[in-house]
């Protein structure tokens, strides 16, 4: 069972199944007895049923248009973003509209082709939890969350510049 890195940098077993998008002609299924996290745009086909539940979360796609929650996303407790490649970065941009286009408050996590230099930069963009791909060990998490005392520029941890920040 992959390990969860929280935004402070402690490790957690990570109960929640990430539910594969079916195949054509397929039905959707969850697992018994653990939280799951399905596809938004299925989350969304089965809104009646899955909304407001605190076992079922929701996971983009790098590709995904994160748009298709608004006005919908603190109904889940948890929102996974993908990242099939390390060099994707389309999810960084999924985190800060979800963030602050969209007001989402809960957990959000990054998962897939997830690498410990990038912890530092995802937990900027909003990320609050991390699995890392399993070839990585998760151990050293903690150094690599706050690897930079102070930061340059205004992200989603803090709006102002470092030289907005400077002492008068």
């Amino acid at each position: 069972m992959p390990e969860v890195i929280t935004a402070e940098g402690a490790l957690r077993q990570d109960d929640w199944v990430v539910v594969p998008r079916p195949e054509e002609g397929e039905t959707l299924t969850l697992p018994d007895d653990k939280p799951a996290l399905v596809p938004a745009d299925l989350w969304l086909e089965n809104e009646a049923t899955f909304a407001n539940r605190d076992d079922i979360g929701v996971w983009f796609d790098s590709h995904d248009e994160p748009e298709i929650l608004e006005g919908k996303v603190n109904e889940v407790p948890l929102i996974a973003v993908n990242f099939p490649r390390f060099v994707d970065g389309r999810g960084y941009s999924i985190a800060r509209l979800l963030r602050e286009r969209f007001g989402f408050e809960g957990d959000l996590r990054a998962i897939g082709d997830v690498l410990l230099d990038q912890l530092q930069f995802m937990k900027r963009c909003g990320f609050s939890t991390f699995v890392l791909r399993p070839d990585k060990d998760a151990s050293e998490a903690a150094r690599y969350l706050d690897f930079f005392s102070q930061t340059y520029q205004a992200a989603g941890d803090t709006d102002l510049p470092l030289f907005r920040r400077r002492a008068s």
